[in-house]
């Protein structure tokens, strides 16, 4: 009778019993837009942060972080050559907060013994800060100003479970914002409009890469206990 109300009461509570996952993302950051280079993938600046995950299943997993990360926009390092003649730079900064969903390329089941690897994507939303700046006889105006965005992240990388419980990742983070003045290019407002300069009608993107390490905790689902 026990072993009955035992596995009773096991199979009742399999649908709350989830893992969760905890960690740090370390990397760099660099921007796309109107200033400097135009490469997608080449930090110019540190990032870092923290990264929560409930994985709701061996497919897909709920995900929220919180990222900062700055990056400097120089026209001199660019490969095109009117941005060299131009000879603008700019340096900027992104604090990001970010929830949305982390699918998984094959099943990744943490509840088993030995090696669990697999690719992923994430995508969700994406809210920002950054500084205000414009640029004026070819000198940055930072008038110590925060504006705020939002953005849709896109974002390919792999994980691979080191042991019971550290998991090691690796990904790539491209932001495709809703500002367009995250290299001071195009400020808001009427008093600005002097002062815009660019491709007005495409927003800037900008991209964390690096590595993630998260610790996995939480009750383990009763579908594996007969494994």
């Amino acid at each position: 009778m026990r072993i009955v109300l035992a596995i009773f009461l096991c199979c009742m509570l399999k649908v709350n019993a989830q893992t969760y996952e905890i960690g740090l993302f370390a990397g760099g950051a660099n921007n796309i837009g109107d200033v400097g280079r135009t490469n997608f993938i080449l930090p110019s600046g540190p990032a870092f942060g923290g990264v929560f995950k409930w994985n709701k299943s061996k497919r897909y997993a709920w995900r929220a972080s919180v990222l900062y990360g700055t990056f400097t926009a120089d026209d001199s390092k660019s490969s095109m050559s009117s941005r060299k003649q131009r000879g603008y730079a700019i340096d900027n900064s992104v604090l990001e907060a970010s929830v949305g969903i982390e699918f998984n390329f094959v099943e990744y089941n943490l509840h088993k013994l030995g090696p669990a690897f697999t690719p992923y994507l994430y995508t969700g939303f994406t809210y920002f800060r950054y500084d205000f700046n414009y640029f004026d006889a070819l000198q940055v105006q930072d008038i110590n100003q925060k504006e705020g965005s939002f953005a849709i992240p896109m974002t390919v990388g792999a994980k691979y479970r080191l042991n019971q419980f550290l998991i090691l990742g690796a990904e790539i983070g491209a932001r495709y914002t809703f500002t367009d003045n995250l290299d001071g290019s195009n400020p808001a407002g009427s008093n600005f409009e002097q002062f815009r300069f660019g491709n007005i009608l495409s927003d800037d993107w900008y991209v964390f890469s690096g590595i993630t390490l998260t610790y996995t905790f939480g009750r383990k689902p009763c579908q594996d206990c007969f494994e």
